[in-house]
Parts: structure tokens; sequence; C-alpha cells
């Protein structure tokens, strides 16, 4: 078979399957969202979640971009090929919230709901961020572009087809990424303005990212006493 017969197959496919991945969305979205410890009133540490299905025509594009004609996405490997078939978002305020959300999704892999398809990545420039996330027992890896966010691909059974990449990252790294996903994506901004651009908004995202931890903890050493109050 010729190219696009090839893709058009590996496209209906997935096609064939798209309901399988949509029940499996679902199952991850209220997972997040309806865990009590994470939607506290007042008080959340999930900010918001986001899910959608891939496009027919994305996944289309995007089969044709990843072409290779060593190693073709066909009906037989698109499932293994394309993990981000289904995606999930969970929008957060600040860094130090971040633990709570990757200590529930252990325990979904630990009680056998979820499994790994491969090891999470943390994606950070930042070296101290970077440190963090391997405290966690994350795989930190740096991107050229700057890009910041933590990456994990899960599935209902060790041995599904279907998957689902969960991405985490703050309210500053989102804003940060929806303008790169703009100016990059499917075709990487040949301008050298917008790329220097991008990486000192990233600096800022970051800055503001640990302000927004320093501002929390001083209202919780305000509350619990410890915050220094001034001589009157």
């Amino acid at each position: 078979m010729d190219k696009k017969t090839v893709i058009e197959a590996a496209v209906n496919a997935f096609r064939s399957e798209k309901y399988v991945y949509e029940r499996f969305l679902n199952g991850v979205v209220d997972s997040f969202s309806l865990q009590p410890e994470l939607n506290a009133y007042g008080n959340p540490i999930i900010y918001t979640v986001k899910s959608r299905i891939k496009d027919i025509d994305h996944l289309r594009e995007k089969i044709s971009r990843k072409w290779s004609d060593d190693d073709p996405i066909s009906p037989e490997n698109v499932f293994e090929k394309i993990t981000d078939l289904a995606g999930v978002r969970i929008l957060h305020l600040y860094q130090d919230q971040f633990p709570h959300i990757h200590n529930h999704i252990m325990s979904q892999i630990e009680s056998g709901d979820w499994f790994f398809r491969e090891a999470p990545v943390a994606y950070s420039w930042d070296p101290e961020a970077s440190e963090f996330f391997k405290s966690l027992g994350l795989d930190a890896k740096t991107r050229d572009t700057y890009y910041t966010s933590i990456h994990y691909v899960i599935s209902p059974k060790a041995d599904s087809h279907v998957y689902c990449e969960v991405q985490v990252r703050t309210l500053f790294e989102e804003i940060w990424g929806e303008i790169d996903h703009t100016l990059n994506y499917p075709v990487p901004t040949t301008s050298r303005s917008c790329k220097e651009q991008l990486r000192v908004l990233s600096k800022l995202v970051s800055t503001g990212t640990r302000l927004a931890d320093s501002i929390f903890r001083s209202q919780q050493d305000s509350l619990s006493g410890t915050d220094v109050k001034p001589i009157s």
C-alpha cells in the first residue's frame, strides 16, 4: 500500500477504538476531579482539569509528520507510536501543591487502577526545580526550548493498547506552554526574536512560580504563628 493509504488505515484503526479511549479518559478525569483531598472547597490543590481526545484531522497530520519509510506508522503500531491519543492536563497554582497530585497518581498505580507505559518525566530547564522533581522519583530532563511540564503516560491495564497522557503544570507554566504551542506547533517558528523572547518568558514564569510558593508559605507561617511579628 502507498503512504496515503497506510496513514488512512492507521487513522481508521483509531477511529474504531475511539470510544474505548473516551471511556478511559473520562475515568482519569473523574479520578482527579472527584478526589476530595485535591478539591477542598476554598483552597483546592487542583485549579482545573482539561481533557481531550485527539482530533482525527490532527492525528492524520501528526502521522504524516512523523512518517518514516523505514518504520512507518500503520494500523498495527499506531497505538504504540502515538501515545497522546487521549490527554488530560492538570493545572495548579504553585509548585508546593505538586507532590499531592503526584502522590495521587502513584496511589492509582500502586492500587493497580492505572499502569505506567513509560517512566514519568519532569521537563524543566531550572536546576533547582529538577532537583525537586528528582526527590520525588521523577526522571528530570531539559529541552532546549525551555519547555516545562511533568508528563505521565498511563493505561488501564498492563497489556492494554489504550494510553492517556497526563500533563501536570502550574498556571504560570500553562501560559508559557500555550504561547509556545501557538508559535511552534506543528511547525516551529523561524523567528530568532520569538525564540529568545520565549526563553525570557520561561524565566519570568519560573520566577512567578517561586514567588507564588513564597506567598503561600508566608501565609501558612502566619496562620501557624511562626511568622515573625514586628516589634510595636
